[in-house]
């Protein structure tokens, strides 16, 4: 087991690593820098050279990439151009607010594809059953910013139930307690359905598969001749052991629910890791986008590496 662990992480760390070279060679290829920032046509060329070498960016790409490496592998992901600060600040501010979002999104994806791949097992290729497999198809087909600029439209604009924007209003910036809470929450609710609506569609789909197998094992058919109603069969029997496989799906998932989040961010001006990248993105802000690129391939392979863990600990065969 702890040879496989240690094989796993070795793995993890490579891919880390990978990633942040191929950001930093894409980064360093595009043409500019953040000295396009001094588009003053009063601003002398010296002052824009100044700025360049201030910032390390006179120097070959070769050079700063092993000087940006070293100072990484210790910790130091470097001082964002755009805010004027230590990035790890900036990412530390972000991180919780993503975390948040992206939590939530995950909750209502697996809480939801349960419900619904329960009620369509109910009555298997009736009505509702295809219903509901069309719209999960439909769902899970659709990217998430499509989703979130339809919820837009239709729940903050055409129909305004809830803020189409930010994580608090003016107002909500000022209080505290339980009006803080509701105000937040009401700012979660769109951006929360937007990621997990799509996620809920797969689960769905992969778990009444997974229902519908063990629907008709013995041990099902025994808990119903023993006088269980169906329904009881199906969620106190058969759901557990169609869970096991969920477990790797959630693992599956998880770049995409990072990946959609970030996006969904920027849809909803939501002050995460996703707005922040994006920022930094316009400003060429190298620093800020390696290290929010570094700290996201993090959280990918490592929410991957704890769904093959919990997965290997539930069915000790994978192991092997």
């Amino acid at each position: 087991m702890l040879r496989w662990l240690l094989r796993r992480i070795g793995a993890g760390l490579v891919m880390v690593w990978l990633v942040a070279t191929a950001t930093f060679a894409l980064v360093s290829a595009a043409p500019g820098d953040i000295t396009q920032r001094l588009n003053d046509v009063r601003t002398p060329p010296a002052a824009r050279e100044r700025w360049r070498r201030d910032f390390g960016l006179d120097r070959p790409w070769g050079v700063r990439y092993i000087s940006w490496l070293g100072d990484a592998v210790t910790g130091d992901l470097g001082y964002s151009w755009l805010h004027h600060r230590k990035v790890a600040g900036v990412l530390a501010q972000a991180i919780p607010n993503t975390i948040l979002l992206a939590g939530l999104g995950l909750l209502l994806e697996i809480a939801g594809g349960i419900t619904l791949a329960v009620v369509q097992l109910r009555r298997p290729h009736g009505k509702g059953d295809r219903a509901i497999t069309l719209l999960s198809l439909t769902a899970y087909a659709l990217p998430p910013f499509v989703v979130g600029l339809g919820l837009l439209y239709l729940l903050a604009f055409r129909f305004p139930l809830f803020p189409p924007s930010h994580m608090l209003s003016v107002a909500g910036e000022t209080q505290h307690g339980l009006p803080r809470l509701l105000d937040l929450l009401h700012h979660l609710v769109l951006p929360v359905v937007a990621i997990g609506i799509a996620g809920m569609g797969g689960v769905a789909r992969y778990l009444r598969g997974s229902l519908l197998d063990e629907k008709g094992q013995q041990y099902v058919l025994a808990a119903r001749a023993r006088g269980a109603s169906e329904r009881r069969a199906l969620i106190s029997h058969a759901l557990p052991n169609a869970l096991l496989p969920l477990i790797t799906m959630v693992g599956m998932s998880l770049p995409f629910l990072v990946s959609g989040s970030l996006v969904i961010e920027v849809v909803f001006s939501w002050p995460g890791m996703g707005q922040t990248m994006y920022d930094a993105a316009l400003a060429r802000d190298v620093p800020l986008l390696l290290g929010g690129t570094v700290l996201a391939t993090i959280a990918v392979v490592a929410g991957n590496l704890l769904a093959d863990l919990a997965y290997a600990i539930a069915d000790p065969r994978v192991r092997l």
